[in-house]
């Protein structure tokens, strides 16, 4: 036996990992986050004519504490395997209540008259920020380290374990390192995408005890019924953590509640799309962020204008028909990035460079675009030839957040899954743009749109915007 752990030791992972300080990280990073919040909302309103003193704020430290507890209750701790979005849901959420409870609190004890409610306001809106940066700041700074995350056992090494196998590791920040997978089919011992296929399921209790592995995904949903509960029975006992991918592939994914009815377990799927507050809260925050964003940057789009007419002539805007909800055709506006005569100048192009024909019509894009002008390649790289659409957004014919508008010759590409994307509203920004752009397939980008709909809610358009604005700055994958 002794011999056995030791070969699995070396087998399953050289490299110790140190779970205790992730945990400690984004505790230290929340701690840390909240505080600068406090003191740097306090010195803002001093600076603005405040009539206290800071120390009044000072005593109120420990509170910290409390926000680390209430965090650690709404399972943000050890914050493994969970969406961004739903963090970023329950992120805000908790600090929003933790802030009226706050100041609730003051009030009642009498001792408003000593706060400033400004600072107060302050505090909010800077603990939502720094906190959502801070997390998201260290997994993209630690989440490929070693020692950051937990371990985890995959049991089934066919078709479904590749695939999780692969997205944990394309996937850093969920937290969960795959360090073995456990497999009854001698044939299939070995190695599978860079991980050790280390033996059967039973095995299972000794890696987790010897090797001290809390969690464990089961990938198997072609099994049958009668040969998975027993499974899952064994394996529950033996793992603090035992996940079941189903087989429900396609399924929407974020919004899915577990339900006890009666002693049968079901699955509730909020489809937010048929909610009528959903809708017009998204609605709201769609024309609240033109007019937003439209009165700050009118002076950048006129700036744009006059570049586009001095780099080539022709006109300002470029407009071309689209399809949006429900089918209803629309023109969408862009600020025009090629030359007049573009399809000429393509064509020729293809007439010089043959092998690149076949590029262009696997997924509509070439790195070297011969149409595209010298203020077009800047306007593309940052996204901004894509600020017209907030006209479309206002007459409310797109979104700020949705699917890539598409033209009549792209439907068949999407097959059956057109009927999803007529359900909602075309966006300026989406998923696909803040998950490689044009780095990925065509077929991945109907993939991406396709999640979206099925998953669609109010906190995932905001984690898109926020994602949005890192991706234009960095200009990640724009051409």
């Amino acid at each position: 036996m002794g011999d056995r752990i030791a070969s699995l030791r070396r087998a399953i992972d050289p490299v110790p990992h140190r779970p205790w300080l992730t945990l400690a990280v984004l505790i230290a990073i929340d701690v840390l986050s909240l505080s600068l919040a406090g003191f740097t909302s306090v010195w803002i309103r001093l600076l603005l004519n405040g009539q206290f003193h800071p120390s009044l704020y000072w005593r109120l430290w420990p509170l910290t504490g409390i926000f680390v507890l209430t965090y650690a209750i709404a399972g943000l701790y050890p914050g493994i395997a969970i969406s961004p979005v739903e963090e970023l849901r329950r992120l805000t959420l908790t600090t929003t209540l933790m802030y009226l409870l706050l100041g609730s609190s003051i009030f009642m004890f009498r001792e408003v008259e000593l706060y400033s409610r400004g600072a107060f306001l302050i505090a909010w809106i800077l603990s939502l920020l720094l906190v959502i940066v801070g997390r998201y700041g260290v997994r993209a700074l630690c989440a490929r380290q070693a020692w950051w995350g937990y371990p985890v056992v995959v049991m089934g090494a066919g078709k479904t374990g590749e695939m999780v196998i692969r997205t944990l590791q394309r996937h850093p920040t969920l937290g969960l390192k795959p360090v073995a997978m456990l497999d009854d089919d001698p044939q299939k011992h070995g190695e599978l995408s860079g991980v050790p296929v280390v033996g059967k399921l039973s095995i299972a209790p000794i890696i987790a005890k010897e090797l001290k592995i809390p969690y464990a995904i089961v990938a198997m949903p072609g099994v049958a019924h009668h040969q998975l509960f027993p499974l899952i029975e064994r394996y529950g006992r033996t793992f603090p953590h035992l996940m079941i991918i189903p087989d429900l592939f396609g399924m929407a994914s974020l919004w899915v509640a577990a339900k006890d009815l009666g002693g049968v377990l079901g699955l509730e799927v909020r489809q937010q799309l048929f909610l009528p507050g959903p809708r017009l809260l998204k609605a709201l925050l769609d024309k609240a962020l033109v007019l937003f964003v439209g009165l700050a940057c009118l002076p950048l789009i006129v700036l744009i204008s006059l570049l586009v007419v001095v780099d080539s002539s022709g006109p300002i805007f470029y407009r071309q028909t689209r399809i949006g909800r429900r089918g209803k055709r629309f023109k969408v506006w862009k600020f025009r990035s090629m030359v007049v005569d573009a399809d000429r100048v393509l064509e020729q192009y293809f007439e010089r460079y043959p092998q690149l024909r076949k590029d262009w019509e696997k997924d509509q894009k070439l790195k070297d675009d011969p149409r595209i002008t010298r203020v077009g390649k800047f306007l593309r790289q940052t996204s901004l030839d894509e600020m017209p659409q907030l006209w479309n957004v206002l007459r409310g014919e797109m979104s700020m957040v949705g699917p890539r508008p598409i033209v009549q010759e792209e439907v068949r590409r999407y097959g059956d899954k057109f009927k999803l994307y007529l359900q909602v509203l075309p966006g300026i920004t989406g998923l696909w743009q803040v998950s490689g752009r044009n780095n990925i397939t065509y077929d991945e980008r109907v993939n991406f749109d396709t999640y979206y709909v099925r998953n669609w809610s109010v906190w995932l358009d905001i984690y898109i915007l926020i994602r949005t604005v890192k991706v234009v700055l960095a200009g990640d994958g724009a051409y």
